[in-house]
């Protein structure tokens, strides 16, 4: 098996980048929900030594040093590059798995007459051509090892910048490139397993996969062993060219300013709802089961402190916004307090199914708004989520998250097209 992993450099920050060329070469960092925390770094930030998540507020005097642009996250334009991005690198193999926002699997079986490096400069070349995005592309026998060719490539290692092939390596050169490797860098090695692996003298790469992979899955675990083996060019997970179902699916926000009231907090869970269930809907799916959430700041230790869930199950299984609002606005009003200042609520849809298959209720008086779902979801698709809504979801939003850097929907809104003059 061949693989290439293909992963857009710092995705948000090229992505806000291709809109507004004035931010090339500049220190720019992406913001989470309320302008939080650091979601996306350019190379310029990294080099500053600021590490991803860290909080806005600890930046500032640093920022003000070396000039460091900070933008709201702007998901929306983001996920409409990522599907432009992943088009164009469809045109490259009929093997595809999408395996994150920015990232994606190539299969490349039956490629091997061709350079594969070159044709890894040729996925860069059309990609940054056609869509405005960097990437990198990593190539390997297995996913473990194309992620860190991946790796490999941006950082320069082995090869020309911005593709790396290890298929075209000796082992002595995969031996003495993986030894200058840290273990963290490897897919699925996180900072805890790093720890205690770096104790027992494995800090490397190469010398995990020169390790007794049957004696680390007795002390750790079978994925660990399953990492030894594609280290060492054994495949063990496949390319997986159908994204499976989500087995529940989530919406939740922070607030822009604390909500104290029961009416804004309404507006907030129907908002969400809608969210999820437009997401239960594209995936064919329906819910028996609505969970509810709220909390206060659990940072503030000088206020009251609260946080409550309920899940509330269905009768019959449902992907109706309107009846899933109705389920979500009753467990509210049964966890709701007074007298809290309330920093976040949340959704889940749970226990999903098959759409197709319901289970069905004799006494059911349940309208079938299927019709109503689907005018909804092509209204929305058009013209933008939020276009047609429940009443329930109010209008005007002041417990909305701060998004006070935010770029303009290039792509996605009519009204926020970009002007060549």
């Amino acid at each position: 098996m061949t693989l290439a992993l293909v992963d857009g450099n710092n995705f948000y920050v090229s992505c806000e980048r291709v809109f507004n060329p004035k931010l090339e070469g500049k220190p720019v960092v992406v913001l989470s929900n309320n302008d939080g925390c650091a979601v996306a770094r350019s190379a310029e930030v990294k080099a500053l030594g600021v590490k991803m998540g860290e909080p806005w507020f600890k930046m500032r005097d640093l920022a003000k040093k070396h000039g460091i642009l900070a933008l709201s996250s702007n998901y929306a334009l983001y996920a409409d590059m990522s599907n432009r991005m992943m088009t164009v690198l469809r045109q490259f193999s009929p093997d595809q798995e999408v395996y994150s926002i920015d990232e994606c699997f190539l299969g490349l079986d039956g490629f091997q007459h061709l350079d594969l490096i070159e044709y890894g400069h040729a996925m860069r070349q059309r990609v940054r051509q056609w869509v405005g995005i960097p990437v990198c592309v990593g190539i390997a026998e297995t996913k473990t090892l194309a992620k860190l060719a991946n790796h490999c490539a941006k950082k320069n290692h082995a090869g020309k910048e911005g593709v790396c092939d290890l298929t075209r390596m000796t082992d002595t050169e995969r031996s003495a490139l993986f030894s200058n490797i840290g273990i963290r860098e490897i897919w699925g090695v996180g900072p805890r397993l790093t720890e205690q692996l770096v104790g027992r003298g494995i800090t490397n790469v190469e010398a995990l996969r020169n390790s007794d992979a049957k004696t680390l899955r007795r002390e750790f675990s079978v994925v660990l062993e399953r990492t030894i083996a594609e280290l060492n060019g054994i495949p063990c997970m496949d390319l997986e060219e159908v994204v499976p179902n989500k087995q529940q699916i989530m919406s939740s926000r922070s607030f822009g300013q604390y909500v104290y009231d029961l009416a804004p907090l309404q507006e907030a869970v129907a908002c969400y709802i809608a969210i999820a269930a437009e997401k239960l809907r594209s995936q064919g799916s329906v819910a028996g089961m609505v969970q509810v959430y709220v909390r206060t700041n659990p940072h503030k230790a000088d206020a009251p402190q609260y946080q409550r869930g309920l899940t509330v199950p269905l009768t019959e299984a449902s992907d109706d916004t309107l009846l899933l609002t109705r389920a979500a606005l009753w467990g509210l009003k049964k966890l709701y307090r007074p007298g809290y200042a309330y920093q976040k609520a949340g959704v889940a849809l749970l226990n999903l199914s098959a759409a197709g298959a319901p289970q069905m209720d004799l006494f059911s008086t349940a309208k079938d708004n299927s019709r109503v779902m689907a005018v909804m979801d092509r209204i929305n698709g058009m013209w933008g989520r939020g276009t047609l809504h429940s009443a329930a979801e109010g209008v005007r939003h002041d417990w909305h998250m701060k998004r006070e850097k935010v770029s303009p929907g290039y792509t996605t809104r009519w009204d926020q097209l970009p002007l060549v003059t």
